[in-house]
């Protein structure tokens, strides 16, 4: 049963404190990654065989096999992808950066030019359920960042297949090519490369424990967006909530995995009281009972504060993945939100708007993250060049103050590389 406490009995670092696997994540996934490195597709078909249960004759998804996955899924369900497609691309071409230039002193000039990674590779979870909005979430932003290569590493079915959703959700989002490849051994080909799956440039996407330990030890190699943790979320409620529906929204996590966090602070021990009873309820519904109810169970919370004032200033502290504002006035309180991955604002506003059709991105910073993180964006699938052009005459006005400065920090060759255009060293 999910716990009640008021403010104060739990400190803000256990709000979405949760237990630790006790595996040694960090030294299975070195040996997987260097294992990759050795051995490539062998690797990777061995792989395939001892996590997934299949021995492979391809790594890599046929065109047949995405145009039977659309034939699949059905008329109706595309045009539901479609639709939230649509609404992803129009929030993230907002987001798009212009190259700039600047030449506002004679004989100067300056610049910054946006350049598209060229290779990008998508991590798409597999396991306990299967993610098509991940595939709409991380494709769309890429393909309009304009790179030239969106590739998909998944986890494939017993039966070697990918599940029909994945398929077409990646012919919907542009996807480039698509492998059959899960846990840390994705990440390693994405990053060395294999005789069939590419290297790209960056690795973006969730995943369990072990996807977010081999991202951590392949960036530096590739960039990553980020190291996303099990997820969570944070409801702030006043006393005119309904209960109903603040359970079902903290139960919309709760499914996810066992180890994700459903919280819930509130002015009123009332509402706290009629929500608790409302999980009980709903949670034996859910065909995925024992994930929810495990998570509601340990790591669960519901905080009584003695005001929406106070419980802005916990979420600030906890700066959760996902923040529902059920409030009259959400937008009174926006400007006072510092650190959330998503905001959802209202009582009408459900965090599952957000997972596959609103349009804001669903790849977010978990774990107090979001105190430095954002969620993925255009921004993550392109690089930034800046450049500088001097005249003869320019660089002659400035060539002593560069000397000058190189020389304060006892760098000569500095200082004569800019002198010596001008016979300026003696």
């Amino acid at each position: 049963m999910i716990k009640i406490m008021k403010y104060g009995e739990v400190a803000n670092a256990d709000i979405f404190a949760r237990s630790v696997p006790q595996v040694d994540v960090a030294g299975i996934v070195s040996g997987i990654i260097d294992d990759v490195k050795a051995r490539g597709d062998a690797a990777l078909f061995d792989y395939c065989a001892k996590f997934d249960g299949v021995r492979l004759d391809s790594l890599e998804v046929s065109s047949e096999e995405i145009d039977r996955a659309v034939e699949a899924v059905g008329a109706e369900f595309m045009s539901v992808l479609n639709t939230a497609a649509q609404n992803i691309r129009a929030f993230h071409e907002k987001q798009v950066r212009q190259s700039f230039i600047m030449a506002e002193r004679d004989g100067v000039v300056m610049g910054q030019k946006i350049t598209p990674l060229d290779r990008v590779g998508l991590y798409v979870p597999g396991g306990t359920a299967a993610y098509p909005s991940t595939v709409l979430m991380d494709a769309i932003p890429a393909v309009i960042a304009g790179c030239s290569q969106v590739v998909i590493t998944t986890p494939p079915a017993k039966d070697g297949s990918v599940n029909p959703a994945i398929l077409a959700a990646a012919k919907v989002a542009g996807v480039s090519r698509i492998f059959k490849v899960g846990g840390a051994q994705a990440i390693a080909a994405l990053a060395w490369g294999t005789e069939t799956v590419p290297c790209v440039d960056k690795i973006v996407g969730p995943g369990n424990a072990f996807v977010a330990e081999a991202k951590k030890q392949v960036f530096g190699r590739v960039g990553i967006d980020m190291i996303a943790g099990p997820s969570e979320i944070l409801v702030i409620a006043d006393g005119n909530s309904n209960p109903v529906h603040v359970a079902a929204d903290m139960l919309s996590q709760a499914e996810h995995d066992k180890m994700a966090s459903a919280v819930l602070v509130t002015d009123s021990m009332a509402l706290a009281e009629a929500v608790r009873d409302e999980i009980e309820r709903q949670v034996r519904a859910l065909p995925r009972f024992e994930i929810a109810s495990a998570s509601i169970d340990v790591n669960g919370k519901i905080i009584v504060a003695d005001s929406i004032d106070r419980a802005i200033e916990i979420s600030n502290a906890i700066a959760p993945e996902h923040l529902e504002l059920c409030l009259d006035n959400p937008f009174d309180y926006l400007d006072r939100v510092r650190h959330a991955g998503s905001i959802f604002m209202g009582r009408n506003c459900p965090e599952a708007l957000g997972d596959y059709l609103a349009g804001p991105n669903h790849t977010l910073p978990t774990g107090g993250t979001a105190r430095f993180y954002s969620p993925l964006s255009v921004d993550d699938f392109v690089k930034k060049s800046q450049y500088t052009y001097f005249t003869a005459n320019a660089l002659r006005a400035v060539a002593g103050q560069v000397a000058a400065f190189a020389r304060k920090e006892g760098l000569e060759g500095h200082a004569h590389s800019a002198l010596i255009r001008f016979n300026q060293n003696e």
